[in-house]
């Protein structure tokens, strides 16, 4: 991602515990090597990172809530203001601390969700004794629809970020984030923020993942049993087997963030895991702590008690089980349970 963005600084975005993974391991790994800057949602996502990476520029996303300011500064954080009361109320901080504390603006340019409107720029852009209060280290904008290369939405938000951007005060700016990024340099500005891209997540809803796997999630089997055809298998007896079968009962569940909507009832194709390089697909529902999968074509000396099968990996990415449970990867990944023994390799 850095080589990519290039010039511009290439940050990272750690919010949710790092996408679930783990932020004192994974912002430790980054900031090894050579990130400098990173973003959070909340204010204790950046508290507990601050006491990890003393040196660190972190941003929070969620902003300025009332009463803030001292925990801010005291820990050189630095909220990223949403709205022109938030800008108002930091300009205040920072003037009854006599300080040219740091902040970034965000600006709206046409997701609707947090920034200032064209309206709110035009208020905030005339109000020169609110920039001269404080230092704004950075203008940002979020790009609604940058999965799709050629949405007509991509290049309306650059250009309603060119021209509001341009009525403050001049500053770093940045708009792209992991898909950003991938359409290219015109999209890097001064600096970029990618998330779901440094977890080997899919930045693009089509073509080939150009990032690797970096996330692999295995699960135990507990018992494997021979069952007839014509039984059926799980909670509301929703799969009956068509053919004698060898079933693996696995020791993972929703609870481990293997979605109750992966069940396969009958009829359907469940989700394809893998043990070494033999599929087996996911039967029945989907319980708390077990699933069952088929594993009558799998060879026994492979198929047995105690051995681990893929959820995702090399052979299962956490794009494919998402599209099974009929969401996104980014929700996978943010759900994996902490019941999971963990091992970071390479950090």
């Amino acid at each position: 991602m850095r080589d990519l963005s290039a010039p511009a600084e290439c940050a990272s975005v750690v919010k949710a515990d790092a996408y679930g993974l783990g932020m004192a391991e994974v912002a430790s790994a980054l900031a090894h090597a050579g990130c400098q800057t990173f973003f959070v949602a909340t204010l204790g996502e950046a508290e507990e990172l601050r006491a990890l990476l003393p040196g660190a520029t972190i941003y929070v996303l969620d902003g300025l809530l009332k009463d803030t300011g001292p925990v801010y500064r005291q820990l050189g954080l630095r909220p990223v203001l949403n709205s022109t009361e938030e800008i108002e109320e930091w300009a205040a901080f920072a003037k009854a601390a006599r300080s040219k504390l740091p902040a970034a603006v965000h600006i709206d340019s046409g997701m609707n969700r947090l920034g200032l409107s064209a309206a709110g720029v035009d208020r905030a852009s005339g109000a020169t004794d609110l920039w001269s209060s404080f230092e704004l280290a950075l203008v940002m904008s979020h790009l609604a629809c940058a999965d799709e290369p050629d949405h007509p939405k991509n290049e309306a938000q650059k250009k309603i970020f060119d021209t509001l951007r341009a009525k403050l005060p001049k500053a770093p700016s940045s708009l792209a984030n992991s898909a950003g990024i991938l359409l290219g340099r015109a999209y890097g500005y001064d600096l970029v923020r990618p998330g779901i891209a440094l977890y080997g997540g899919r930045a693009r809803r089509t073509g080939a993942n150009p990032f690797a796997p970096v996330v692999h999630l295995a699960g135990r089997i507990l018992q494997v049993r021979e069952v007839t055809a014509g039984e059926t298998v799980g909670y509301g007896a929703t799969r009956a087997l068509e053919r004698p079968s060898r079933i693996a009962v696995l020791a993972v569940g929703y609870a481990d963030g293997v979605f109750r909507s992966l069940s396969a009832g009958d009829g359907e194709q469940g989700l394809q895991v893998y043990l070494e390089s033999h599929p087996a697909p996911l039967l029945g529902r989907v319980s708390m702590d077990l699933i069952t999968i088929d594993v009558t074509d799998v060879p026994e000396v492979i198929a047995k008690r105690d051995a681990w099968v893929e959820l995702i990996g090399k052979n299962v990415s956490a794009d494919e089980l998402a599209a099974h449970a009929g969401t996104i990867d980014y929700e996978v990944l943010t759900n994996l349970g902490t019941r999971a023994l963990r091992r970071y390799l390479g950090g």
